[in-house]
Formats: C-alpha cells, structure tokens, sequence
C-alpha cells in the first residue's frame, strides 16, 4: 500500500511538472494583454479643437476644468463627468456639476483655484472667455481645447472629440448620434410648414435679438419660423422697439432661467402686433437654448411647439 501511494504521489507531481509550462505560458500571455491594453490606454490623444489648433495628450485626461457651464455640461454628456474636477459659476447641469468647485464666472477666472485643482485638461469657450484671460490660462501650462459651436453638427462633432480626449469614445459616439437623430426628426416634422415671423428677445433693456449667424436661428428655420431679424449684421444685435414693432412678429419668444422674470412686459405697450393680439408671448427654458450642448434640440422642439401656435 506504501508502495502504490508513493507511485500515485510521483504520478502526481510528474503531472503537475507537465502542466506547469503551459500553465507559466497562459499566465504570460495574460500578462502580456494586460500589458498591451495598458499601453493602449496610455496611447498619445491628437484632437484638432475648434481655433484649428492640434491638441496632444500623452493619454486621456483625467482631471478636466470647464471654463463655462455649457462645457461642464458637454463633458457629462460625452460620459466624462467622473474626470471633472472644477466648473464655473452657473453650472447647473446635470446636478453634479453644481457640487464640484467653482473657480470663476464670466467675468474673471482665478488662476489660483484652477491651478490648484491640479487639471490635465482645461476647455475654454473661445468667444465667452476674454482673449487676456485666455492668454492667463495658458501660463499655467496646461492644455487648453478651444470649444467654438454654432450648429447642431458642430454639437455632435464636439462630443465626438471629447470622446477622444476623455477617452470615453462609446458614450460620446452615442450621445453624438442621438443628437443628429433627434435633430433630424425635429426638421423633418416641420419641413414644409406655412412660414411665421418670429421675434426671439435675448434682453430686454436694450433690446436684443439674434441674427442669422446665431445657433438660435437655426432652430427658428427648423421649426419653419422666419426670424425678423436675420439679416442684421452682428450675432446678437441690437434693435429699437419702432423696428421690432415695425416687423409686426407672429410670435414672441424669450428664454429665460426659472428664477429671472422673462421681460416681456414691453410688448404689451403695441398691441397692433399680432404677437401681442393673439396672446403669443412665449417664454421657454433659456439654458436649453442658449448653451450649446445636446439639450438645446429639446429647446427647439419647445420653440416649434411655440411657433406652430401661430399656425
């Protein structure tokens, strides 16, 4: 019995040394994936950003400062809101963003708190940021992706590079896609729609308006509005009540935030306009029209809601 149970012990360890070297090789080979797909991660990011400037990473960013709520807002919505570390005043969505450390707001940006937030990434609007607050941020050495969006494409495209840098490419590439989509099906129900004149009021001491360069426009002629004031020069310019009232708009449409009154009261000094007759006065959420982000095809499909009442 000693005999065979030291021959079955021999056996086993013999098999044990026969199974050892493919054993070894498969935990090699593991280790080699784990490697490989470590260095994939690591791989260097090229993103051109919207002042066609090539921006290099060594790997995807980790820790990203916003300069302006609609870009705290992109981030979440490429899937990166786990990489953001600072925002500024006024970034309200989704709600996270409002819990992260603010470090400025429209008016001045303090180079302290960003630099202390220790950012591998900042993402700057290029026309709401300051060309000398630009220039400060960039002393600090980081890199800075220009964000410039004034269309819907420009939306998703956006998204799509964001993807890269975070390196969140399958929530960006969905979130892209189901914007396109969203905004497709929105021109497509109103394309052939009887035309109405619409005045959108972006402020009301002075008033202003948008011109034809403006990404609100762009939901005005999808939803089959005119906007009175197209052909103005200036992306938000200014106008006098005489030609506001002149233009006889069918409908009246301001955003506004839900704690700020809409100021439309002055419209109702002319009530010659059919705007003001018909009781067309709208007031929509002005986030989601005004910043540029995937939420601002809901604010057009709130705005065709606003304008097909004048039909």
């Amino acid at each position: 019995m000693t005999t065979l149970r030291q021959g079955g012990d021999a056996g086993a360890e013999r098999a044990c040394r026969r199974g050892a070297a493919p054993a070894a090789r498969v935990a090699g080979l593991v280790a080699a994936l784990l490697l490989a797909a470590a260095g994939a991660q690591a791989a260097p990011v090229n993103v051109r950003d919207d002042g066609g400037q090539v921006l290099t990473l060594p790997a995807p960013a980790r820790r990203v400062v916003a300069v302006s709520p609609h870009l705290a807002e992109m981030v979440f919505a490429a899937g990166g809101g786990d990489r953001l570390v600072g925002v500024m005043r006024y970034s309200d969505f989704p709600p996270e963003a409002a819990r992260l450390p603010v470090i400025g707001d429209a008016f001045a940006v303090n180079l302290e708190a960003v630099a202390a937030l220790k950012p591998d990434l900042l993402l700057v609007w290029r026309s709401g940021v300051n060309p000398r607050q630009q220039q400060r941020l960039r002393t600090l050495g980081v890199p800075v992706y220009e964000s410039e969006t004034t269309s819907v494409e420009g939306i998703a495209d956006t998204l799509r590079r964001l993807g890269r840098l975070l390196g969140t490419e399958p929530a960006a590439e969905a979130a892209a896609a189901q914007t396109e989509t969203a905004w497709a099906q929105l021109r497509a129900r109103h394309a052939g729609r009887p035309p109405v004149r619409v005045f959108y009021q972006l402020w009301h001491e002075p008033l202003m308006t948008v011109n034809q360069g403006h990404l609100i426009d762009q939901a005005i002629r999808a939803c089959g509005g005119v906007n009175v004031f197209a052909q103005q020069p200036g992306l938000t310019p200014t106008v006098s009540w005489e030609a506001a009232v002149a233009t006889n708009p069918q409908v009246v449409v301001t955003g506004a935030a839900r704690d700020e009154p809409p100021h439309l009261e002055g419209w109702q000094r002319f009530s010659r306009v059919e705007a003001v007759q018909q009781h067309r006065l709208k007031v929509l959420d002005g986030h989601r029209l005004a910043r540029m982000t995937p939420r601002f095809v809901e604010g057009a499909q709130a705005l065709c809601s606003a304008i097909d009442s004048a039909r």
